[in-house]
């Protein structure tokens, strides 16, 4: 039949039809979609044409066939990454596609429209009623505006998140995937578009994961033949490049295959990571950077790793979990990235990274010792955080030491090399009685601690004796050395240094002992925060006279103003809360109420008792149980609580990096990754949201209520 009859026959089947549809769409629509339908089904897909606009870009009809299937008969515009989504939609609803024709006009243009008819039958104890139909209608809708308006990463974040808690909840499996899958090109079937043949095993979302890789390798499918027999699938892809060039022969193909081997076996363990939007997006740029840098050992021991389940798991909970990590680590040091995946190796202590790092500024020139002695910093910060990341049963406290020790390391070598910079510019280094002036480097708040965690800053104190101008220099130079790599990691912070940020940047063990000194001027908060004070390196004799008169100042038995500190928290929860907002570290039942609960029985116990004079809460609260001071029971809740806000706040700051990230998300779907990063597995990420905030109002109560029953007057 000719065109021109079968524009007739089609006519005289729907004579609503104008000439303005059927022209254009005869003149451009695929040569073979009008072999493959008969004139009675063209003409329902243009009068399903016929009602596309703006505001409904896609038109959906599904039918049942007598053989117990449905005909899923979808006519929309053509947007790039359309056909990925609807298979993937139809993944999360639990259909196997048998069989489909896809087709899209031949030239692309805004005015582009597809037909796709896909043939398929709920998975085994599935099904597909009305209600679902329409749920499936609605989202395919929704998924088309976002291609319509451009945005096709926020399309596949949604359909990734979509169907991960889909496959979840039925707790479908995707092993298939895994299986081997060939593919062949031919460039010479087509004038101007590449054929690629794909045959595998027919498992469930295969079909899916093919078209997504194509997808995020920018690769458009104008049109696809889906058939299968026997539990095999024999897929036909017409492609192109983003250019609308065919696929070249030789490393233009060999890429493609790879990338789309390795993207369909990593969607099998995308259940498995926080965030599967975030790992599938990563993993695209994972490949990206792989193929840039052309390493082949790299690229063979990369493939190695991706063969095996642990290593593809491990990578899956590695993207998906922070976007900060790739960002600004992974992409630099992206060499480091597969040994660690296939490692399991525990951070190195403080001598040996010191080492370590001595010897590479000592082979530096001074010109270049700043760089060298940051780039050790943030691999090493790398190293850790990926280690805790990939190491589930890793404590809070293993990592706060892994990232204390590095600091120490860092900040004591930055003295070293700086000394004799600053020497150079006075006659020479301050000397008393022959001897060298000391010099101290004292460590504050989290990190006088050893309790630091993701994006934490470094609260230091700098003490000397003798000549000022130049311990002031000193100062200024080792704080000029480390740069802060953003949102205040490893950001050097003196604001606990007396007279805050109005004081010196070195302070004189005179000026120490009488600002922290019953007449000085001293506020109690600042009484307190020394408790966390912690020499860690420079003279140990001049930090040991330091910590002497800190215990002193604040275990002296001096009468503690409760009033005054009470108010400070009422005005922490008033002030840097904002209204509605829950902030896991001011808010009611925070951390702080924890820290400062054990901080103000310190105080309170500390003249009498030397042993609880302990800069970690942790190490201060296990003393305060052994002398009854804290009961068992509220021991065990502080204990636990502490710990779970810890992780807490470490879940919160990774995926940004950034220390001020503290509040808990609005976003159910950044509430879900939340609770993946916190470790709850439930089949459900629903649930495991609700148990989470369950858990996290259960602990705050808890303990807000205990500080309020313990320091609050009746």
């Amino acid at each position: 039949m000719s065109n021109e009859e079968l524009k007739r026959s089609i006519a005289s089947l729907a004579p609503e039809l104008s000439r303005e549809l059927l022209d254009p769409f005869f003149a451009r629509m695929d040569e073979e979609y009008f072999a493959t339908f008969p004139p009675q089904e063209i003409a329902t897909h243009l009068l399903l044409a016929s009602a596309l606009s703006s505001d409904a870009p896609i038109q959906v009809r599904i039918t049942p066939q007598q053989s117990g299937e449905l005909e899923i008969v979808i006519v929309g515009f053509d947007y790039l990454g359309q056909f990925s989504m609807f298979c993937g939609l139809m993944s999360a609803f639990a259909l196997d596609i048998r069989a489909g024709d896809i087709f899209s006009f031949a030239k692309r243009s805004r005015s582009s429209k597809v037909v796709d008819v896909f043939r398929v039958a709920p998975i085994a104890g599935e099904t597909f009623d009305e209600a679902q139909q329409l749920e499936f209608t609605n989202e395919l809708q929704v998924l088309t505006r976002l291609l319509a308006e451009g945005s096709i990463q926020e399309a596949r974040t949604r359909l990734y998140r979509f169907l991960t808690e889909r496959i979840e909840k039925r707790n479908q499996p995707l092993g298939g995937l895994l299986s081997p899958l060939a593919l062949e090109f031919d460039n010479q079937a087509r004038p101007d578009r590449t054929v690629m043949e794909v045959r595998s095993e027919d498992t469930f979302a295969f079909l899916y994961a093919v078209s997504n890789a194509l997808s995020l390798r920018g690769v458009y499918i104008s049109a696809v033949k889906i058939r299968g027999e026997d539990d095999r699938t024999h897929d036909r892809f017409v492609i192109c490049d983003h250019t609308g060039r065919t696929i070249r022969e030789g490393t233009e193909q060999q890429r493609l295959t790879l990338a789309v081997r390795m993207i369909v076996q990593f969607t099998r363990f995308v259940t498995e990571a926080p965030d599967p939007a975030k790992a599938m997006h990563h993993f695209d740029q994972f490949l990206d950077k792989l193929v840039e840098l052309g390493d082949e050992a790299l690229y063979d021991r990369t493939l190695s790793l991706l063969s095996r389940r642990e290593g593809m798991s491990r990578l899956a909970r590695l993207l998906g979990s922070s976007d900060d990590l790739w960002d600004n680590f992974l992409r630099i040091h992206f060499n480091e990235m597969v040994p660690l995946i296939e490692g399991d190796t525990m951070p190195a202590g403080r001598a040996t990274m010191q080492a370590e790092l001595r010897s590479a500024l000592d082979a530096a020139s001074a010109d270049d010792q700043k760089t060298v002695l940051n780039a050790f910093k943030d691999r090493q910060l790398f190293l850790i955080d990926v280690r805790h990341l990939l190491q589930a049963d890793r404590t809070p406290s293993e990592f706060s030491e892994a990232l204390t020790n590095l600091a120490e390391a860092v900040i004591d070598e930055a003295a070293r090399i700086s000394h004799p910079g600053v020497a150079g510019r006075f006659d020479h280094p301050p000397v008393h009685e022959g001897t060298q002036c000391p010099f101290a480097m004292f460590a504050l708040g989290k990190f006088g601690g050893r309790e630091m965690g993701y994006a934490s800053d470094l609260e230091l104190l700098f003490v000397h004796d003798g000549h000022s101008e130049f311990f002031e220099a000193l100062a200024h130079q080792i704080v000029g050395l480390i740069e802060s790599r953003s949102h205040g990691v490893f950001r050097i912070d003196l604001r606990l240094r007396p007279h805050g940020d109005a004081g010196s940047w070195s302070t004189s063990f005179e000026q120490f002992e009488k600002y922290y000194n019953a007449g000085g001027d001293a506020v109690p908060f600042e009484r307190q925060a020394l408790i966390k004070l912690r020499w860690f390196a420079g003279d140990m004799n001049l930090g040991r006279r330091v910590e002497a008169h800190r215990d002193s100042f604040t275990y002296g038995g001096r009468p503690w103003d409760w009033k005054d500190a009470l108010l400070l928290r009422e005005r922490q929860m008033r002030e840097l809360v904002k209204p509605g907002k829950i902030n896991v570290k001011y808010s009611a039942g925070g951390i702080v109420d924890i820290e400062y609960a054990v901080q103000y029985l310190q105080l309170l116990n500390g003249a009498e008792h030397p042993e609880i004079r302990l800069p970690s809460t942790l190490d201060a609260l296990e003393r305060l149980r052994q002398l009854q001071i804290v009961r068992e029971d509220d021991y065990r809740l502080l204990r636990s609580s502490y710990l779970f806000l810890r992780q807490l706040i470490d879940a919160l700051r990774i995926v940004r990096g950034d220390a001020s990230d503290l509040l808990l998300p609005e976003s159910a779907d950044e509430f879900k990754s939340l609770a993946r990063r916190m470790g709850y597995q439930e089949a459900d990420r629903v649930k495991d949201a609700e148990r989470l905030a369950a858990d996290i109002r259960g602990t705050m109560d808890k303990v807000h209520g205990y500080f309020v029953a313990r320091f609050h007057p009746a």
